[in-house]
């Protein structure tokens, strides 16, 4: 097991910064999601991992071992990409001891783990087979194999399960979360789907522009959000949020109703002179009324849209300028109908607060 320290490291393509700054540690033995959309710099940061790439400034160690300038195959990565890279003209037992070749392994050894490491991904009926003949899940594990049977220090997965169909996503992830916890490998993933990584990852690093937005737990993630575009990129639907004025009296008004903020957010807010505040919350944190509630956020909407999704139904209501989303119960969602007036719900303490100058949750905000 490796620990994977990256300290102040950049990588410029040109005038583009792909990385920015970053410094963070991936703990050994644990799973670690590269999180964000296209082009914000997780795949880059993945192949600076592997050595394919070599960082424009900063360090990379693996452990307390400097490797920032050492090749793929002398950091011992295995490397799955999105696309798989198998190769067509080689049958699956070739791809799979290919690896071992280049090192000049004996044989017998070659065979042995080739068949050790095809019975663990459950694939040895396949060996005999080429990559055509094979389903998009098979040639997943097959590439799985190719990586896992070097016995690699750290091994990185390049969006393996974009090419599948989403049940089989679905399946296929479970089985990579128990693999990882079974090996005990570093492991890290990159996707942009921010589902995938809050089911798989002990760790999530969102990175956007080239720079990390928030390192934590998925449930750091999804419930702490850092900042805005966290809050907006994880979840589906993804918080809601809405613009909001300081009142002299310390309530914040809101989408035509007024709200108390916790005494804490409220001295955080006095102290950095905010006249503006932006709140959010998640979709299933809140209700849809016919009446106002007493005692939490309750703004009047009208009801724009009802989507079944099954058991539970996504409302789309419009709040003055603001489009909120809300997950209700498909039975009590069917009572509504297009263009009535609603009222939504929301408790207080589900409710977080920003700032709208650096975007940030003031819950992390010292002042």
């Amino acid at each position: 097991m490796v620990r994977i320290k990256f300290d102040r490291v950049t990588k410029r393509f040109g005038r583009v910064v792909a990385v920015n700054n970053i410094s963070m540690e991936i703990e050994d033995g644990k799973l670690c999601v590269l999180l964000g959309p296209s082009g914000g710099g997780k795949t880059t940061t993945l192949y600076l991992i592997a050595g394919i790439y070599k960082p424009t400034s900063g360090r990379i160690y693996f452990d307390d071992r400097d490797v920032t300038n050492l090749t793929p195959a002398e950091r011992n990565v295995g490397l799955v990409f999105q696309n798989y890279a198998l190769y067509p003209h080689m049958r699956v037992y070739d791809n799979i001891a290919f690896p071992l070749r280049l090192r000049k392994e004996p044989p017998s050894k070659i065979d042995s783990k080739v068949h050790e490491v095809a019975r663990f991904l459950r694939i040895e009926e396949l060996l005999n087979r080429y990559p055509s003949q094979l389903s998009g899940g098979q040639q997943q594990r097959v590439a799985l194999a190719r990586a896992l049977v070097k016995e690699p220090s750290v091994l990185l997965l390049d969006e393996p399960l974009s090419n599948l169909d989403a049940l089989l996503r679905v399946y296929i992830r479970a089985e990579l979360k128990r693999m990882q916890q079974d090996l005990g490998i570093t492991t890290v993933y990159v996707t942009h789907d921010q589902s995938e990584a809050l089911a798989i990852a002990d760790t999530i690093v969102v990175i956007n522009k080239g720079v990390i937005q928030q390192r934590g737990t998925p449930d750091d993630i999804y419930y702490r959000p850092r900042n805005v575009f966290v809050a907006t990129f994880i979840g589906n639907p993804p918080m809601n949020i809405i613009d909001g004025k300081v009142r002299s009296d310390g309530l914040i008004e809101a989408a035509g109703a007024a709200l108390q903020p916790p005494p804490e957010i409220g001295v955080k807010i006095a102290k950095l002179k905010l006249d503006r505040v932006v709140i959010a919350f998640r979709p299933e944190d809140a209700e849809v009324l016919e009446a106002p509630a007493e005692g939490g956020f309750s703004p009047r909407a009208e009801l724009y849209e009802v989507e079944p999704l099954g058991r539970e139904a996504v409302v789309t209501v419009v709040i003055g300028e603001h489009v909120v989303k809300v997950l209700t119960p498909a039975k009590e969602a069917s009572r509504f109908r297009i263009g009535q007036t609603v009222y939504i719900n929301v408790a207080r303490d589900k409710i977080k607060y920003f700032d709208p100058n650096t975007e940030l949750n003031l819950e992390y905000v010292e002042v």
